[in-house]
């Protein structure tokens, strides 16, 4: 009797490694902001959960109009999604097939090489500088006839570093046009350095370019998966046309309305974020760590082998952070109480 199998090449795909959650320990390991939704924005969730047993609407009409109003841009050109990582494979879905590559920087996001081999597509995977940044030369030098899609991750995922307004004019000068950079700005909102880039600027200039951003961080919505991604008009209608019916609920557009209603509020906290995550690199570069600069909600301290060690030592200090083992540790920024536990942690780690 012959029974149904998955793909065969599925044994090799790695699994999406959440960060941890330890009763009685501090959770630093998932990049979520340290606060709960605003009244304002619980509100709007409960009164939408009354609706619940009505589907919601499929093409999130009024989300996105309210997108396209606050970015400058056609509605059609705005694609919502559960969470901007499910747009990264819709973005593969649309563009590759199974004889297309998909180029990014390693390390990088971690679900770029699991939804590139969901898809199908080839993986090209361009290591990081010695400072931990984007190497877009290489990333460039890397580009062949079958690249159809390239992620430039800024802030990077893990380790907070920025591709400059500078280098990336640079960068997306030099790729072919058949090429779709996707600028996932994730962090965007946490970002304070003058010369970073704005993917939306960006995208006003050149057709090939699809930007991601998400409700997940800032807006403290990561329990509800809302994100979106804005593009062309023909690369926005096909990632709209590969998505899962009904995949963004009522509940998440709801609180997305409410929290764009509420941003001054909701980037007051941002500020204190990003406050908190200047004085926390401070007081790890001063207590011996290399740690890059951040223009993230997180830092990124490069261990290499002692990634593992370092990761057990928090632990017993009652503090969780996401270990990429032989790589480093990434490290939420959480409320100053949070942080000083993690810097007392730190600072004890023999080194």
């Amino acid at each position: 009797m012959t029974s149904v199998r998955p793909r065969a090449d599925l044994a090799t795909l790695p699994s999406y490694v959440p960060g941890r959650t330890i009763p009685g320990a501090i959770k630093l390991a998932s990049n979520e902001v340290p606060a709960g939704p605003l009244p304002s924005v619980a509100k709007a969730i409960a009164e939408a959960a009354m609706q619940a047993h009505r589907y919601p609407d499929t093409g999130a009409g009024e989300l996105t109009a309210r997108l396209a109003g606050k970015l400058g841009v056609a509605e059609a050109q705005v694609a919502v999604g559960n969470g901007s990582v499910s747009l990264c494979q819709q973005l593969i879905q649309a563009t590759c097939t199974s004889h297309d590559e998909v180029l990014f920087a390693w390390r990088s996001f971690e679900a770029y090489p699991i939804v590139t081999h969901v898809v199908g597509a080839k993986q090209v995977r361009v290591p990081l500088t010695g400072d931990h940044a984007l190497d877009l030369d290489a990333m460039l030098a890397a580009i062949t006839p079958q690249t159809r899609v390239a992620f430039v991750c800024t802030p990077n995922n893990p380790t907070g570093t920025i591709v400059h307004k500078a280098e990336l004019d640079r960068f997306l000068d030099a790729v072919p046009s058949n090429v779709l950079v996707v600028l996932d700005e994730a962090y965007f909102e946490f970002v304070t350095d003058p010369d970073a880039g704005d993917g939306i600027d960006h995208l006003r200039e050149r057709e090939n370019i699809a930007v991601l951003r998400t409700f997940s961080k800032a807006y403290g919505l990561a329990g509800l998966r809302v994100g979106y991604a804005v593009a062309s008009e023909e690369i926005s209608d096909a990632v709209r046309k590969v998505c899962v019916p009904f995949s963004v609920n009522h509940l998440a557009q709801a609180a997305a309305i409410a929290s764009l209603d509420a941003e001054e509020e909701l980037f007051q906290r941002v500020h204190e974020i990003k406050g908190e995550r200047d004085r926390v690199r401070g007081e790890l570069v001063a207590a011996g760590y290399d740690v890059p600069e951040s223009q993230a909600n997180f830092v990124w301290l490069p261990l290499g082998e002692r990634t593992a060690e370092f990761n057990e030592h928090c632990i017993e200090h009652k503090v969780v952070v996401r270990a990429f083992v032989g790589d480093g540790a990434r490290v939420t920024i959480g409320t100053p109480e949070e942080n000083d536990v993690f810097l007392t942690a730190a600072k004890s780690f023999s080194r």
